[in-house]
């Protein structure tokens, strides 16, 4: 069988590869670039519109990134990160849409406030503490803080309609949060590298193996799922962004890298509404306080949606267990993913996380009346006849080797690179997608270090296209003139100035 090559071959085309790829595009134009997808759709897993979150996280509403220490300070370093992460994709986009790669950004993303509900004299205390603290930065400057039921009902009415008027309530807003439809993002990235004629898609096609060749190579062997068709290619550097699909697959290559690494699944579910005069009701992001054992990932938020131009509400999400690695995966992908390396830190953290499996398991256990009751806890007069079911995508998050506790449970992304930068994959999950421009430059500063070094000649066009990238890590959160800058302009260039 005849071995084809192409420079650059990425597994998935989700919005990873696809932010990947667009940026080899720009730094190499003469690069060839394969993306294989297992699927007969681009983004029709993680990164779809109805399984992603789309808040683009700039944790100006996650509660869960801002923790309250013992002695009732804010820890926020997580929250700064985060933030200054999401301002350099923005900045990624802003440049993309200059160059005509991306349209109009109303087409992908959209101006909606990002706000923090809460109820209750303690929880009350810690938002105006969050508050305080977060105000201190220029990343947090133009929060606003209140507990007046008046200018609370003129954020968020739908929340406060019913409500309770003795609950002690607040919540802050930053008004020009957004709206991201990842998916939206990932199919206009692929379609402008369509227009190049080294850049090739591959669907409905499994990777088989891959394994190291000769002369520094990766021999990937392919398989066509509709008629079998074997294929086999060459190439320079992988890199794999399949979601949960990507801990098997670094798995099939054999590297070391990938012992000790074992993936933990979280499924969810959303209720959704489009009963329009429902809709129009609420436009925003507004997010709570998690339960006492939740992930990350299901933070309970009543969000805005705009997937595909078409407005909806979301409630939840629903966090549940699940032995898959991708909704549309095996049941048995986490007793595959099994090995001789991961064995114990995979005992050691089911043994640890007892209580959180026990809430995932009730979580999948909760009738529609639950769900409901949970939605009325956010909006008071929520009608059930306008929510339906749906779900929340699947995420896989990462296990580890602890010294300490010989495993670890991580809620993150992890970029896991071989030695000689051949390969790189991407692991883990929340905040995912919003931080994908800064973890695709990670990656290649891992795999390509001589051509993004301080004299490299990627990174010339990467400071170009990223103007933060011109300045040392962790600049957006030191340097207020810089952040005030590249705030502004990917305000302006994205249009995400607040509505009026």
């Amino acid at each position: 069988m005849e071995i084809q090559k192409t420079d650059v071959l990425l597994v998935g085309a989700g919005i990873m590869s696809a932010t990947l790829a667009s940026m080899l595009k720009q730094l190499n134009p003469d690069f060839s670039i394969t993306i294989v997808e297992r699927l007969p759709n681009i983004a029709e897993e993680s990164t779809s519109g109805w399984n992603n979150a789309g808040t683009g996280h700039a944790a100006y509403c996650e509660l869960n990134y801002t923790a309250e220490q013992s002695d009732g300070s804010i820890e926020i370093a997580k929250a700064l990160k985060i933030n200054r992460a999401f301002e350099t994709t923005m900045q990624f986009w802003s440049y993309l849409v200059e160059q005509g790669a991306l349209p109009s950004p109303e087409k992908f993303i959209n101006p909606t406030p990002h706000m923090s509900f809460v109820w209750g004299e303690k929880n009350v205390s810690f938002l105006r503490n969050r508050y305080e603290t977060l105000k201190q930065h220029a990343q947090f400057a133009d929060m606003e803080f209140s507990e007046d039921k008046e200018v609370l009902t003129q954020w968020m009415p739908l929340i406060m309609e019913g409500r309770d008027p003795s609950q002690k309530v607040a919540a802050t807003r930053v008004a020009y949060g957004s709206d991201v439809d990842f998916g939206s993002v990932t199919h206009y990235l692929i379609e402008h590298l369509k227009t190049y004629d080294d850049f090739e898609l591959v669907l409905n096609t499994d990777v088989v193996d891959l394994k190291a060749d000769v002369d520094g190579l990766w021999k990937i062997e392919l398989q066509n799922k509709l008629n079998k068709q074997q294929r086999v290619l060459n190439a320079g550097f992988v890199f794999l962004g399949a979601g949960g699909g990507a801990l098997p697959l670094l798995q099939k290559s054999g590297v070391d890298e990938v012992s000790g690494y074992a993936g933990f699944p979280v499924s969810g579910q959303w209720l959704v509404c489009k009963t329009p005069e429902v809709v129009e009701k609420h436009w925003g992001k507004v997010y709570g306080k998690a339960s006492i054992g939740a992930p990350p990932m299901s933070v309970p938020h009543l969000d805005t949606r705009i997937i595909n131009s078409e407005k909806a509400l979301l409630f939840g999400p629903f966090a549940g267990f699940s032995t898959k690695f991708l909704i549309q995966g095996s049941w048995l992908d986490l007793f595959k993913s099994v090995r001789v390396g991961n064995i114990f830190p995979m005992m050691a953290v089911a043994l640890s996380n007892f209580s959180l499996i026990k809430y995932l398991v009730k979580e999948v256990m909760q009738s529609r009346s639950s769900h409901i009751a949970a939605l009325r806890e956010y909006f008071p007069n929520a009608k059930s006849e306008d929510w339906t079911l749906s779900h929340a995508g699947q995420r896989v998050q990462i296990i580890k080797k602890d010294p300490n506790k010989i495993g670890k449970l991580e809620f993150g992304t992890e970029v896991v690179s071989t030695k000689d930068g051949t390969l790189s994959a991407l692991l883990g999950a929340s905040p995912g997608a919003s931080v994908v421009v800064p973890a695709m430059i990670e990656l290649l500063e891992s795999c390509f270090p001589d051509k993004l070094s301080e004299t490299g000649e990627w990174r010339i066009k990467l400071k170009q296209m990223i103007e933060s990238q011109g300045y040392p890590k962790g600049c957006l959160s030191r340097d207020d003139d810089l952040l005030n800058r590249v705030r502004r302009r990917n305000l302006d260039i994205l249009k995400l100035s607040p509505k009026k």
